[in-house]
């Protein structure tokens, strides 16, 4: 596909004002990448590895507002982050003993699930993400390792993948709807790219590129599955300006009140994407708001081991994330 070019877009001063799963296996210390990696990469320290080493995960929950079909639905978002054991092989998740520990490095994942009710039936839509917390493949840490989506509704459903490789990445693509069916192809993979369905780790200090407060900068940037998925069309690179504001603002959500940073990807004459992030750490994201329509606050959230409360009684485990059971039947 063809790289589109940065013109430039005045959005940095309009931002400003406006306002089963288990912890990585210990790594090999000082291994060097197999080129020099892109400045800006994030760091993971010993305090990153203190709060999300410790083999629990941490699950949010948000009010959320959906654009489809022309209107807004209301439902749920549900976002789970944890880190785990990758195999470069198999782009999954490490059995114990299984690969040989030159094919295993960490990840941050992260899932994001989005249900909402259109008229008669509802949508249930799935995102998970994937970056390398080590450098790889030439990339920096904090780089894209995989994606993959899922959307489920009465019409039909559909299923994305990309593996991001060293210079190009893999996609795949199920889908019911004609036209689509089942495509394998390579896309381009340029060497400052970001996806923006990294975003969600990008604005909490977990994917490439860092910034500084204050601080703006251009990249090519991979479109959402979920923007794909919602319009039938391909995934493009498209230029796409990121930027962290310096002045904290202090909002309330239904979960509480919060100082936040607020963070924004603001896609060359397309969408704009803006998250209120904790100013403390581990950096929750309270709120995000984009100009489609699409907006979410926080109910709660949690860390928990939340693979192993698969048992009857676990469902009390909800009240705390702002959540309630699924009733046994609806009349």
């Amino acid at each position: 596909m063809k790289l589109l070019k940065w013109h430039g877009i005045p959005i940095a001063t309009v931002i400003l004002l406006a306002a089963s799963c288990q912890a990585p296996r210990p790594q090999p210390a000082g291994s060097a990448p197999e080129r020099a990696v892109t400045a800006g990469a994030p760091e993971f320290d010993k305090a990153f590895w203190m709060h999300w080493g410790d083999g629990k995960a941490e699950i949010a929950a948000y009010d959320l507002k959906y654009p489809r079909y022309g209107q807004i639905r209301s439902g749920v978002a549900v976002t789970i982050f944890v880190t785990e054991t990758f195999s470069e092989s198999a782009r999954v998740k490490a059995d114990p003993g299984k690969h040989p520990p030159a094919d295993e490095f960490p990840v941050m994942k992260h899932n994001l699930l989005r249900d909402f009710q259109t008229g008669i039936y509802d949508y249930n839509t799935m995102l998970s993400s994937f970056v390398a917390l080590k450098p790889l493949n030439g990339r920096p840490a904090g780089a894209a390792t995989k994606l993959t989506f899922s959307a489920q509704e009465w019409c039909g459903h559909a299923w994305q993948q990309v593996l991001f490789d060293a210079k190009s990445a893999r996609f795949t693509l199920h889908s019911y709807f004609d036209g689509e069916a089942d495509q394998q192809r390579q896309i381009e993979y340029p060497p400052d790219g970001i996806t923006e369905d990294s975003l969600f780790l990008w604005v909490r200090g977990m994917a490439w590129p860092a910034l500084s407060p204050a601080e703006s900068r251009n990249a090519p940037a991979l479109f959402s599955m979920q923007t794909a998925r919602d319009t039938h069309g391909p995934l493009e690179w498209n230029p796409t300006m990121l930027t962290r504001t310096v002045i904290p603002q202090t909002i309330t959500v239904p979960a509480g009140t919060f100082e936040t940073e607020l963070w924004a990807a603001q896609q060359e004459g397309g969408i704009l994407r803006r998250y209120f992030v904790e100013k403390a750490f581990p950096h929750r994201i309270i709120r995000w708001e984009f100009s489609t329509g699409e907006k979410a606050e926080l109910l709660g959230v949690d860390r928990l081991e939340y693979w192993k409360m698969n048992g009857e009684g676990a469902e009390a485990a909800l009240k705390k994330l702002g959540l309630a059971p699924r009733p046994p039947r609806t009349t």
